[in-house]
């Protein structure tokens, strides 16, 4: 029996040996990239406001893998900055960002498997807090997937302080469930908000009607046509959220033969992305 035990002890222990491992590897950053003056491009817009890379639950690295390699590969941008933040809100990075043209800027959580997103809420305030204070930062795009894209909008709107600090310019969501009470069989309609039997959702109305947005504001929400993971109308719902704001340019749009995967990595999303981000009229 103690033979027994024992066998069992050292399996168990060689297996949380490997996850951490794995996820020391998966926690490692993309490298980070310079833009060439030289390689500028006259159909890019080139600025000072950073781009806030968000992953989703159980996101690492390899979310924006493709996307970074692609933005660089085609001159939109250069990944300058890796953040780190752990479950109790400790923030490190990796990297720097001094106003160097359009940057792009990577999060990374610790752990971020949790059965509810709210620990995620908290982490990511910590972070974006650090980028303004740190690094003065006061306008920013942002870039999430999936609940990535939830934690973004509920620790902005939860927070006076950052939208008193940090003024957003361009917001990409792609897969982003904002309402999570309605099922694959609701249909948008106008006013649907009004049924809706999510808490956090209809704390995320109260917030979004005392924002005081300073500026326009783009958002770009993109789903998967074939996205089993979050249904349509989930993410659909925030159009019911931005429109009592017109200072806010909302557009959604359905990318046909799509999961909820391929979002962040098909060639079709990521050009339309960097023209939403950096293209020039």
């Amino acid at each position: 029996m103690r033979r027994l035990v024992k066998s069992f002890a050292a399996i168990i222990s060689i297996l949380l040996i490997l996850v951490l491992i794995i996820q020391f590897i998966v926690l490692l950053p993309l490298p980070n990239h310079s833009l060439r003056t030289s390689n500028e491009r006259s159909t890019i817009r080139y600025s000072e406001t950073p781009t806030v890379m968000i992953p989703g639950w159980g996101g690492n690295t390899t979310t924006y893998r493709r996307m970074t390699r692609y933005f660089e590969k085609h001159n939109y941008a250069q990944k300058v900055m890796t953040v780190w933040v752990s479950p109790t809100g400790t923030v490190k990075t990796g990297g720097d960002f001094h106003q160097q043209k359009n940057s792009l800027i990577q999060v990374l959580y610790n752990w971020n498997y949790n059965a509810s997103y709210h620990p995620q809420v908290h982490q990511l305030t910590r972070v974006l807090q650090l980028l303004h204070d740190r690094y003065h930062i006061k306008r920013m795009n942002v870039i999430a997937h999936s609940y990535g894209g939830t934690e973004f909008i509920h620790a902005y709107m939860g927070s006076k302080q950052l939208q008193k600090d940090i003024q957003l310019r361009k917001v990409v969501f792609l897969g982003v469930p904002v309402e999570e009470s309605f099922g694959v069989k609701v249909k948008f309609v106008p006013n649907l908000n009004r049924k809706s039997k999510d808490r956090n959702f209809r704390q995320l109305g109260c917030q979004m009607r005392k924002w005081r947005p300073n500026s326009t504001v783009k958002i770009l929400n993109i789903m998967g046509g074939n996205d089993e993971e979050v249904p349509w109308i989930q993410s659909e719902m925030l159009q019911s959220l931005v429109k009592i704001h017109p200072e806010i340019r909302y557009q959604q749009v359905v990318v046909p033969k799509t999961n909820h995967f391929q979002l962040h990595d098909r060639k079709i999303i990521l050009q339309r992305v960097g023209q939403m981000l950096w293209g020039k009229d």
